[in-house]
């Protein structure tokens, strides 16, 4: 493969360099504790799975996506799991389903474009009910613990090594407000920051990805798409960026078909694949 020549890095966020499932499920822990009852309606039919052509949780949110297990193999996968309990990993599939769903609808074009902190609150207002739980103050806290994400364990060291060498740009489908707390909580710095809701859609519209073509002034293919998810890389290489597959435990993998520029274990060996010391 010709090497390749970039003049930024443009980094996805949910699920790429913080864990999702892993702060979503202290918020359910902190909702109610774990329990081996199933909650009303979680997991069952009409829920929100997409099946092999949906966006999972997370291409939206920031998850699986197009051709994956969808959120119910997210949901099993991504850290602290096993410690969860079955109720709390049910009410987080619950979580998981509404917000794919819905945002799949803002592409779909069946409802307008709501940015993604609203959208934590409608998941966090279907989940607590389910739980039995009344308290709006309670609900709130669950609907913030979106913003409160811990970082994978290579990423600050990791975004530091590239931005050794490269601008960085963070495009997330997170709202402007939602992308601030998840930066501070995690310890993300970048040279710039980008939010959907300036698109006012949600990845993979083409739209998202030009704001980071518009925001660094390069030519999409001068710009290196990093991501955990196949859905997300594919959205960002019809527009022409490059692109770099990081494996996490709740990513979306890609398939036989994909043909993405790099393939990285995590972010250290994506460094010293683009020569970084």
């Amino acid at each position: 493969m010709a090497e390749l020549k970039i003049d930024a890095v443009v980094f996805d966020v949910l699920g790429t360099l913080v864990d999702e499932p892993a702060g979503l499920r202290a918020g359910l822990r902190a909702l109610a504790p774990p329990s081996d009852t199933p909650p009303p309606g979680a997991g069952g039919p009409g829920a929100g799975g997409l099946g092999a052509g949906g966006l999972g949780a997370g291409g939206l949110g920031g998850g699986a996506a197009p051709g994956t297990a969808g959120a119910a193999g997210r949901a099993g996968k991504a850290d602290g799991a096993e410690s969860a309990g079955p109720g709390t990993e049910r009410l987080l599939l619950l979580w998981q389903r509404h917000i794919e769903r819905e945002q799949r609808r803002v592409l779909d074009g069946d409802r307008p474009y709501l940015p993604s902190d609203l959208l934590d609150r409608e998941a966090a207002g279907v989940v607590a009910e389910a739980a039995g739980v009344e308290d709006p103050a309670a609900v709130e806290a669950l609907a913030r613990s979106a913003r409160r994400l811990p970082p994978w364990p290579d990423t600050v060291a990791g975004l530091a090594r590239i931005g050794g060498g490269f601008p960085l740009i963070g495009l997330s489908n997170a709202s402007r407000t939602a992308l601030l707390q998840l930066n501070a909580h995690a310890g993300l710095r970048w040279h710039q920051a980008l939010s959907a809701e300036d698109a006012r859609t949600y990845k993979p519209d083409p739209a998202v990805y030009r704001l980071a073509v518009t925001g660094s002034g390069a030519p999409p293919e001068r710009l290196l798409m990093v991501a955990a998810h196949a859905w997300d890389l594919r959205g960002a290489q019809a527009l022409g960026l490059r692109t770099a597959y990081v494996a996490r435990p709740v990513g979306d993998p890609p398939t036989a078909a994909d043909r993405f520029d790099l393939h990285a274990r995590d972010l250290t060996d994506l460094a010293e694949q683009l020569g970084l010391s």
